[in-house]
């Protein structure tokens, strides 16, 4: 009895302490048996505008002049909290499960389709996603994936395979390429200064001192890539243990500074000109780029041309496969939406009064543009007057 007076006093200081327990575990919108809270909300509203272009372009959401901007993207959650809703109760009506086996395999499938673990997690590191992230993401797509499986046949003939890419022989041109392996000497002026402000023994230091230690860091930095360079152009077997010891690139350096075959345009400008100048079997360097210097040793040149049916028939498969798949999945969300019952608990989130809010932040903005145009029209009159 003492144990559960215990843990309703920790739940009510819970809510009392963080001051938003209560909002966050309000239902918004109801879905059959299925509730969505205010937190589920947030957390998606957030992932959504935490990335693609509204985080590049550094618009914040929160501020009343981006109101249009919000209630799209607020649109946009909503109805893909329904969905996937409606979709985890037909999962779970189907008796669908998602193993520990499964999961093994589509991280496999992902691993061999990148290259290597190395790369994905690089991939991953790029672009801002955490692993448990990148996990929670993979888990439903398998599930969606079991669930179109179990909708019908999904099977695409050679016949459609082929079909498929004589439509689209353009998509299979590639350009040149060159394959190269590469040793990174890192050079970031602002990694280097804060490294140099953190260590106690600097910390009288004048800025300019700060600035000299920085200068002598990237000399000596250099002097080591002009060094590796020599030897490397020397020995161009000894290119693949250089690269492990010393490069600072760390997906590439246990390679033995590998990169493959690339693009011109896969690659920053500076070492993509040096590495296309370079004749296979060449040592370059070193390259300044926005990362560092580079030592460049190209081994083989691939002229443009076109991917063989051979070689694409598999992924011309799976990309076939996978929009029949979610094409299945379009027409049972669409019978699912219409049978199902759907209550607005909070009717801020309801689409239509969101649209509303659409069209008031239009008709706002026109008008702020207006009001605008106009001020500066009397602002030139009143400056032809004064003439």
């Amino acid at each position: 009895m003492k144990g559960k007076k215990l843990l309703a006093t920790l739940a009510v200081s819970a809510i009392l302490f963080t001051g938003c327990g209560l909002k966050s575990a309000q239902t918004i919108i109801k879905v059959n048996d299925t509730k969505i809270s205010q937190a589920q909300f947030d957390d998606a509203f957030d992932k959504e505008a935490n990335s693609g272009m509204v985080a590049k372009l550094g618009i914040d959401l929160k501020n009343g002049k981006n109101d249009f901007m919000y209630n799209l993207i607020k649109n946009r959650v909503v109805n893909e909290l329904i969905i996937k809703a409606l979709l985890d109760e037909e999962v779970a009506k189907r008796n669908i499960k998602v193993t520990n086996d499964d999961m093994e395999e589509a991280i496999k499938t992902i691993v061999d389709k990148v290259g290597s673990k190395e790369q994905l997690d690089k991939i991953l590191k790029d672009s801002g996603v955490s692993a448990n992230d990148f996990k929670k993401d993979l888990k439903e797509q398998v599930k969606l994936k079991k669930l179109a499986e179990s909708l019908g046949n999904s099977d695409v003939s050679d016949a459609e395979v082929k079909a498929f890419y004589n439509r689209n022989l353009d998509k299979f041109k590639y350009p040149e390429k060159v394959r190269a392996s590469h040793i990174l000497i890192a050079v970031n002026p602002q990694e280097i200064t804060e490294v140099i402000k953190s260590d106690p023994a600097n910390e009288k230091l004048t800025e300019d001192q700060v600035k000299a230690k920085v200068d002598e860091t990237i000399k000596a930095k250099e002097a080591k890539a002009k060094d590796l360079f020599a030897k490397a152009q020397k020995d161009p077997a000894s290119f693949a243990k250089l690269a492990k010891e010393n490069s600072e690139d760390p997906t590439s350096a246990t390679k033995g500074g590998e990169l493959g075959f690339f693009a011109k345009n896969e690659m920053v400008p500076e070492f993509a000109n040096a590495a296309f100048k370079a004749k296979p079997n060449t040592v370059v360097g070193p390259v300044k780029s926005m990362y560092g210097y580079h030592i460049i040793y190209v081994k083989d040149r691939m002229a443009a041309g076109q991917e063989p049916f051979e070689k694409v028939k598999n992924s011309i498969h799976d990309f076939l496969e996978n929009q029949k798949q979610l094409a299945q999945i379009d027409r049972l969300v669409e019978t699912l939406k219409k049978n199902a019952k759907i209550e607005f608990v909070n009717k801020e989130y309801d689409p239509e009064q969101i649209q509303k809010n659409v069209q008031e932040s239009i008709q706002k903005s026109a008008e702020t543009a207006k009001q605008l145009k106009k001020e500066a029209e009397a602002k030139k009159q009143a400056t032809t007057n004064k003439k």
